[in-house]
C-alpha cells in the first residue's frame, strides 16, 4: 500500500479549504442573510399578515366574473381617462378586489399610479388604516429597504455567498447523513451548537439549495445582462417578448367604448379550466384598447412569472393572441422561479415552506454563534485584536438575531398602537422595525455580559404582547376568532405566542449559561482531561517494585516519598502544572454565550 505523501507546510486538503471557505462565506454576510431568511419566511404569509394588520376589513370573496364586473363599473366612473387599468379579483387569501390605474398626466418624476381596494359585496372603496402589511417583509427580503437597484444587488451578493457556504458545507461534511440523526444538546458548548447547526442544515438542505439558487435566477436579468444586450436593442424589447402578457400596446387616439370584461373572463376560465389571476386593460375608451387576462399563478408551479394569458380587442372583444404552451427553457425558468415564490402552495404546503424556511433562519443563526464558540475556545490570552473581533462578532450576533425578531414584533405592535388615522403611519411602522433592531445592536455593545439574556427576553416579551395588545385594541382577538373559525387572525396570534415561548426558553438558557461557572480555560478540553488523568495517576501510591534476587533487605533502597513521585508531573509550587483559569481581557467578556 502506497504511503500517504506528507503535506508541505501550509498545504491544506480539500475539506480543510472548504471548511475555511464555508466559515467565512457564512460569516461575512451572515447578519444580512439572517434578516433576509426571516423576512422571506414571513413573506410566505404576506396576504394573511396584511389582513391581520387591517382588522377593520371583514369581507368575503366573490366569483371572479362578478368581481370584474364590479371593478369595471368603478373604474369607468372614477378613472375613465386612465392609461391602464389593473384588476386583481378576490381569492380566499385576499378577499378584496384590488385595483390599480395609471393617470394620464402624472406629476414630473411620478408614474401616477393610484391603488384602490373594493368591497366585493358593495363595490365601494374600502378605507382602513394605512399599512404596508406583509408587503414590507416581502420587499425587505430582496431589497433590504434601500434604493433601487442597490438593495437588490446587496441581496444578490448575499445570496451568492449563501450558495457558496451551502456547497462548501456539503463538501466539508464527512458524515452528512449521520448528522441528520445526531443532536446532543446535553453536551453543551461548541458540540451542542455544532450538532444543532448540522441538523438544521441537513434537515432542509434541498430546500436551502433550491431557495438560494432560485433567488439568484429571479435576478438573472440584472446580474447577467450581457446576453440580453447582445441580442436585443433595449431591455424593453426583451421584456415585451418574454413577458408578453405585460406588453403595453399603443393607442389609436380614436374614442371607442370598452366591451364588457366579465364575459371574456368566463370564456378564459372555461378555456383554462382554471382561475383568473389578473386583468390588464391598455388604453380604455380608445379604439386601440386591449384586454389581457392572465391565469392565476396559484394554478401551477411554473406560473410564477409566466402564466398563460389571453389578449382580446378592447373595442370588439375578438381574441387577438393567446399562449398556453411555452418552450422548455421558459417552462424550466418558470418552475425555478415558481418554487421560490411558493404562490402555488396550498395551506399545508405553505406551512411546510414556512417551517423549513425558519429552519434555514436558525441554520444561519447557529452558524454565527458557532463561529464565536469555536474561536473563543482557541483564543490566545492577552491578544487584544482577537478579543476585539470576538466582542464585535458576538455583539452583532446578539443585536441581529434577537434584534430582528424584536423588530418584527415592533412592527405588529406599532400597527395596533399608532392612531389609525395618523398620517404616514405606515412609515412609522417600518421605522419601528429599524429602531428596535438598531437599539438592540447598541444594547449588545453597551452591556456585553448580559446582552443575550436581556435581548432574547425582550424579543419574547414583545412577541407575547402582540396578541395581548390586539385584544385590547380590536374586537378580533383569540376569544372571538377561535370560536368563529377565523384562522387568519387566530393563527397569527397563536404563532406569536408560540414564538414567544421559544424565545423565552432561549432567554432562560442564556441566563443559565451566564450563571454557570466558567470552565477551566487554557488547554483544549481533551488536553486538560489528559493532564488531570496524569496528575491523578501520579498522586496515587506507586506499587513497590519487585526486589532483585541478589539484593538484601539492607541493600534495598527506600521507596521515594509521594511528593517526589508527583514532582515529575507537577512543577514547583510557584509553577502549578494545571494552569489557573486564563484571565479575560477587558475586550473579551465571556457573557452568557455557551
Amino acid at each position: 500500500m502506497k504511503a500517504a505523501q506528507p503535506k508541505a507546510p501550509g498545504e491544506e486538503g480539500l475539506r480543510q479549504s472548504m471548511s475555511w471557505l464555508h466559515t467565512w462565506a457564512g460569516l461575512i454576510f451572515g447578519w444580512v442573510l439572517f434578516a433576509m431568511f426571516l423576512t422571506g419566511s414571513l413573506a410566505f404569509f404576506r396576504p394573511e399578515i396584511t389582513r391581520w394588520m387591517q382588522p377593520e376589513i371583514q369581507v368575503q370573496p366573490v366569483p371572479a366574473v362578478q368581481a370584474v364586473e364590479t371593478a369595471q363599473r368603478y373604474l369607468a366612473d372614477h378613472a375613465p381617462d386612465a392609461r391602464r387599468w389593473f384588476i386583481t379579483p378576490p381569492s380566499d387569501r385576499e378577499p378584496l378586489i384590488q385595483l390599480l390605474y395609471q393617470t394620464p398626466k402624472p406629476k414630473p418624476g411620478e408614474r401616477g399610479f393610484v391603488r384602490v381596494k373594493l368591497d366585493p359585496a358593495t363595490g365601494q372603496a374600502v378605507t382602513a388604516r394605512q399599512t404596508r402589511g406583509g408587503d414590507f417583509f416581502y420587499r425587505f427580503h430582496f431589497e433590504l429597504e434601500t434604493a433601487f437597484p442597490w438593495g437588490r444587488w446587496l441581496a444578490s451578493i448575499a445570496g451568492m455567498f449563501m450558495l457558496v457556504a451551502i456547497i462548501s458545507g456539503i463538501i466539508t461534511h464527512k458524515k452528512i447523513f449521520a448528522d441528520f440523526f445526531t443532536f446532543r444538546p446535553k453536551k453543551g458548548g461548541q458540540r451542542a451548537w455544532m450538532d444543532g447547526h448540522n441538523v438544521l442544515s441537513v434537515l432542509g438542505l434541498p430546500f436551502h439549495l433550491m431557495i438560494t439558487f432560485s433567488g439568484l435566477v429571479l435576478f438573472m436579468v440584472m446580474l447577467m445582462p450581457a446576453g440580453i444586450l447582445a441580442v436585443y436593442d433595449t431591455p424593453r424589447d426583451y421584456t415585451n417578448e418574454v413577458f408578453k402578457s405585460s406588453q403595453v400596446t399603443p393607442p389609436q387616439n380614436r374614442p371607442a367604448p370598452l366591451v364588457a370584461i366579465a364575459p371574456l373572463v368566463e370564456q378564459a376560465q372555461q378555456h383554462w379550466q382554471g382561475r383568473l389571476g389578473r386583468v390588464t386593460v391598455n388604453n380604455p375608451g380608445d379604439a386601440g384598447a386591449t384586454i389581457t387576462l392572465v391565469r392565476s399563478v396559484s394554478d401551477g408551479v411554473s406560473y410564477g412569472l409566466l402564466a398563460p394569458y389571453m389578449r382580446f380587442d378592447g373595442a370588439t372583444g375578438a381574441l387577438q393572441e393567446a399562449q398556453d404552451e411555452r418552450s422548455a427553457t421558459a417552462a424550466t425558468a418558470g418552475v425555478i422561479t415558481g418554487l421560490h415564490l411558493g404562490l402555488f402552495a396550498e395551506p399545508v404546503l405553505r406551512w411546510l415552506y414556512f417551517l423549513v424556511s425558519l429552519a434555514g433562519t436558525a441554520m444561519v443563526a447557529t452558524g454565527l454563534v458557532l463561529w464565536i464558540a469555536k474561536r473563543r475556545q482557541k483564543a490566545r490570552p492577552g491578544d487584544a485584536r482577537e478579543a476585539f473581533s470576538l466582542r464585535l462578532v458576538d455583539g452583532l450576533n446578539a443585536g441581529t438575531i434577537a434584534g430582528v425578531v424584536f423588530g418584527v414584533a415592533a412592527v405588529f405592535l406599532a400597527n395596533r398602537l399608532l392612531p389609525a388615522d395618523m398620517p404616514g403611519r405606515q412609515v412609522w411602522e417600518v421605522r419601528a422595525f429599524f429602531l428596535a433592531w438598531g437599539g438592540s445592536l447598541v444594547y449588545a455593545f453597551l452591556f456585553p455580559r448580559r446582552k443575550w439574556r436581556d435581548l432574547l427576553a425582550v424579543a419574547a416579551a414583545a412577541l407575547a404582547l402582540v396578541p395581548v395588545v390586539n385584544a385590547l385594541t380590536t374586537d378580533r382577538h383569540l376569544g372571538v376568532s377561535l370560536p368563529q373559525g377565523d384562522w387568519v387572525m387566530a393563527g397569527f396570534d397563536l404563532t406569536c405566542l408560540a414564538s414567544a415561548l421559544v424565545f423565552g426558553w432561549m432567554a432562560r438558557r442564556a441566563a443559565m449559561a451566564r450563571q454557570a461557572p466558567a470552565r477551566t480555560a487554557g488547554k483544549p478540553r481533551a488536553a486538560r482531561s489528559e493532564t488531570v488523568k496524569a496528575a491523578v495517576a501520579a498522586a496515587a501510591p506507586a506499587a513497590p517494585p519487585a526486589a532483585p534476587p541478589a539484593a538484601t533487605p539492607a541493600a534495598t533502597p527506600a521507596a521515594p516519598p509521594a511528593a517526589s513521585s508527583t514532582a515529575a508531573v507537577f512543577p514547583a509550587p510557584q509553577e502549578p502544572a494545571i494552569p489557573a483559569a486564563r484571565p479575560q481581557t477587558p475586550l473579551e467578556p465571556r457573557g452568557e454565550t455557551p
